[in-house]
């Protein structure tokens, strides 16, 4: 295969482009090299960008390589895309949309493929950023597929999360169904110059309000509470996410966008009780590899006839999932 973590390391793109299609494919060869670049992670910051189709993510993440690279610092961007349901590669090609920055050193671009996953963000996708993050770049920024309400996976990778809205696309109340609203760090109301965006603004303020520590017991994403807080006593180290107006295809608002983005970042350096956001993602990170090892490992050892007699049960509705999932478990508990 020919590839090592010190040609990764030294700034070889073609290699970290070899090793990022290694990644994507789940090739088990490369884990060696993974395992020894892992040592070099943790100085990047990863923003992950979501929301609906038609917000201009494309657009609002070529911006920001823009304004990073103004303020002379590297990135890289890992788009996921829709899976080809032919070649299983991704249909579209961020590459040809963001094709301004491709003669520039300090940006490295990739297209991934969803491969199926319903969440917005192939597994593929979050070992890639780590990679990245080994290969010294100071910004990756990850566009998620676009998927809608079940686009959440992007909160277990990235260590700051932009939620876009638009005007005009619909009942603000589609914003906070499927924990879309929830996982954002910074609301980004895009296309600010249409009609409707002051609206949409004041709705989005209006559900954080609803949302408020100060009114209800938060455990989501920004900030685990123990107990309710008074309405008259609001906790000043809980983060409310800001919500930013921006223009992405005039670069209006991107400084502002910037600044609430650097915000985020120091208060995950100062309030986090005990462990930092970023120990968080890998402890999530490796509770997902142990469930697939584990259940790898399982099906491996069980014999493929009783999944299948258990599969045909299940069709015939003689059992239910959850009681071919109990006796399968009971039959091979020492497996």
């Amino acid at each position: 295969m020919g590839l090592n973590a010190q040609q990764v390391l030294s700034g070889n793109r073609r290699v970290l482009a070899k090793l990022l299609t290694h990644v994507e494919n789940e090739n088990p060869a490369i884990q060696p090299v993974l395992d020894e670049l892992f040592q070099h992670t943790g100085q990047a910051h990863v923003i992950g960008i979501t929301g609906s189709p038609g917000t201009g993510k494309s657009t609002l993440v070529s911006a920001l390589v823009s304004a990073y690279r103004q303020r002379e610092q590297t990135v890289a961007v890992v788009a996921v895309d829709p899976t080809s349901p032919f070649s299983g590669g991704a249909v579209l090609g961020d590459r040809i949309r963001m094709s301004e920055h491709a003669g520039d050193r300090g940006v490295f671009i990739r297209s991934m493929a969803t491969r199926g996953n319903p969440g917005g963000l192939s597994r593929a996708a979050q070992q890639a950023t780590w990679v990245l993050d080994a290969a010294g770049y100071d910004i990756v920024l990850v566009e998620t597929v676009g998927a809608g309400q079940s686009e959440v996976d992007i909160v277990r990778a990235a260590h700051t999360t932009l939620v876009l809205e638009a005007p005009g696309l619909g009942d603000g109340v589609q914003s906070i169904k499927g924990g879309i609203l929830e996982i954002a760090d910074v609301l980004v109301v895009n296309k600010a110059d249409r009609p409707g965006a002051i609206n949409t603004v004041r709705t989005l303020k209006a559900m954080l309000e609803l949302g408020h520590p100060t009114k209800i017991t938060y455990s989501g994403h920004h900030r685990p509470l123990e107990a309710e807080a008074p309405v008259d006593a609001p906790r000043h180290d809980m983060w409310i996410p800001p919500v930013i107006e921006t223009v992405a295809t005039e670069q209006k608002g991107l400084d502002e966008l910037l600044e609430a983005i650097k915000n985020h970042r120091k208060y995950l350096a100062t309030v986090q009780h005990g462990s930092t956001h970023s120990d968080e993602l890998l402890i999530a990170l490796f509770h997902r590899q142990l469930q697939q090892t584990l259940l790898a490992r399982f099906l491996d050892a069980v014999p493929e006839d009783a999944i299948n007699e258990l599969i045909l049960q299940i069709r015939n509705r003689d059992i239910s999932p959850q009681q071919a999932a109990q006796r399968i478990l009971a039959a091979y508990k020492h497996t």
